[in-house]
């Protein structure tokens, strides 16, 4: 690493330098330079400088000739920062090319300039600029972006996950963002649910997340409902068409509830949970993978799975599994990577560490097997107290 910026250090000495703005005033002039983009095809996909030929820095030796036979001509090479493109530079000197220039400072030097850009259909500057870092990774790009602008995601639960879940998820540009919460915003809460500060005690949380959201980024449409999931409103609700829900719910009669409504509304759902040190979370994907009653067919006993209200919690571990669903959310939005289908991520803030435990749809799940025998609500309270899956008249 030294070595390399010894190299690069010493390259920008020998050769010429441009700012933006003398840059700017040559590629107005009569004889504009010719301009030339080094950056990878991704990279270019994201903006460029109008007039630009695009020639990245591996393809530069075998295609500059034909681009520029004149080797009199003056070239100015640009790229990200300003460093690929001084030892493009070079490299055309090397080869015969008698006035060239790098842009100092790169692409980014002339965004900050406030120079014009081409930009990628679709978005516009500002959007360009917010979404910079995910256009430069191919995996994501324009058309990933794009798509995480039209993305409707539900979140259960505006407290400890889904607090960094809602954050992460709106910085990242989801276009929609539904918050199903009817509780208020409590003084205990704000150790770890970071959507709210001690001047909302008291405000709805719905109201808290959706004013924190719209803050953090005016591209996102946030949709609250101050309203408690249940069977009466759980079709209402995912009627609306979410692509991903994000379950942040801290009992069991809204899991299975949750559950059961997206299996029949065919929605893939992040599932998250915490307590005192332990979180876990994994990806229920009707059609392609397990669902909760696969994992946890009968609820434990009360006594066995005290709340985080009775039980505790290390505040910053709602941290940590709310933004691994926020990242499996985004993972199945843009349909890359693989997901936690069929895998549960177990992660010990003790000790440190993460495990992971395969999870397998069973044939006979009442809800998704072969033969479901649930196929409707059902009283989950009762369920989730020991008593027969009845369903709700």
């Amino acid at each position: 690493m030294a070595g390399d910026r010894k190299l690069l250090q010493q390259t920008k000495s020998e050769i010429a330098e441009i700012d933006p703005a003398r840059a700017s005033e040559l590629l107005a002039s009569d004889k504009p330079p010719v301009l030339i983009d080094v950056r990878e095809p991704h990279e270019w996909e994201t903006g460029r400088i109008k007039g630009a030929l695009h020639i990245p820095q591996g393809e530069l030796l075998s295609r500059i000739g034909p681009a520029v036979p004149d080797r009199a001509r003056p070239i100015v090479a640009y790229c990200a920062r300003g460093n690929r493109s001084a030892l493009a530079a070079a490299r055309l000197e090397r080869l015969g090319y008698r006035e060239v220039a790098s842009l100092a400072g790169g692409i980014e030097a002339w965004r900050q300039n406030g120079l014009p850009l081409d930009l990628p259909e679709g978005l516009d500057e500002a959007q360009s600029a917010r979404y910079s870092r995910h256009l430069l990774i191919p995996e994501v790009g324009v058309a990933g972006q794009r798509r995480l602008l039209d993305a409707r995601i539900l979140l259960i639960g505006a407290g400890g996950l889904g607090s960094p879940a809602a954050l992460y998820l709106a910085a990242a540009g989801v276009g929609r963002l539904g918050i199903v919460d009817d509780d208020v915003v409590d003084e205990s809460n704000l150790q770890r649910q970071v959507l709210h500060s001690t001047a909302a005690l008291g405000e709805p949380k719905v109201e808290s997340a959706a004013r924190r959201l719209r803050k953090l980024n005016p591209d996102v449409d946030v949709v609250p409902y101050r309203e408690r999931l249940t069977a009466e409103n759980v079709d209402r609700i995912l009627d609306e068409g979410w692509d991903v829900v994000v379950d942040g719910a801290d009992n069991f009669p809204t899991r299975y509830l949750l559950n059961d409504a997206s299996v029949w509304h065919d929605v893939p759902v992040v599932h998250g949970s915490i307590f005192r040190f332990d979180g876990q979370v994994t990806v229920f994907a009707p059609r392609s993978g397990p669902c909760y009653r696969c994992l946890f067919p009968q609820p434990p006993p009360p006594e066995l799975a005290p709340s985080c209200a009775e039980g505790g919690v290390l505040g910053v571990l709602p941290g940590v599994v709310g933004s691994i669903q926020g990242s499996e959310a985004l993972k199945l939005i843009l349909n890359i990577g693989r997901p936690l289908v069929g895998r549960l991520l177990l992660y010990d803030a003790l000790d440190g560490s993460f495990s992971e435990v395969a999870v397998r749809r069973d044939p006979g799940c009442p809800v998704c097997g072969e033969s479901p025998t649930i196929t409707q609500y059902v009283d989950y309270v009762e369920f989730c107290q020991g008593g027969r899956a009845q369903a709700v008249s």
